[in-house]
């Protein structure tokens, strides 16, 4: 169980972080999602959520997202602030996209908690129809290694 002054930091954090920037953000997004997969170093399962903006420029996408990871006798809460560019594969359906950005990780363990920065790169693929797969490159305080699939509905 997460301590209580470590869940309501991590809830005003996140309400914070939805208010600045995913309110602004969700009256022109592309799609909201859902993620989940593994991670190395912390060794944890994750899920979580997060929008695909329209274009910023070209074909340059705002992607935060959120995600809860458990495992490993550590709980990880990361707030990711990333972009990516979408390259189109001509003749396919599919992308191919890469990116990154900075990061905010909550670890709980042992009754002790701490916030961290990180910085993520990333690399996927992603159908039209909305499934993707993504691996994700940590550093900083970033976990080392994210593997994961999802869906963003269009």
């Amino acid at each position: 169980m997460l301590p209580v002054a470590f869940r309501h930091t991590v809830v005003s954090l996140f309400l914070v972080a939805l208010a600045v920037v995913g309110w602004p953000a969700l009256g022109s997004a592309q799609g909201l999602g859902v993620r989940a997969g593994a991670s190395v170093d912390p060794d944890q399962f994750y899920f979580g959520g997060h929008y695909d903006s329209r274009p910023l420029v070209e074909q340059l996408h705002f992607r935060p997202n959120v995600e809860l990871g458990v495992g490993d006798d550590i709980t990880t809460l990361a707030l990711n602030f990333e972009f990516v560019y979408k390259l189109p594969i001509d003749g396919s359906p599919w992308n191919l996209y890469a990116g990154g950005g900075p990061a905010v990780n909550f670890y709980s363990f042992n009754d002790d908690s701490s916030t961290e920065g990180g910085l993520n790169v990333v690399f996927g693929a992603e159908a039209a129809q909305g499934v993707f797969f993504e691996l994700k490159l940590g550093a900083l305080d970033s976990p080392d290694l994210k593997f994961g699939v999802g869906y963003t509905w269009r």
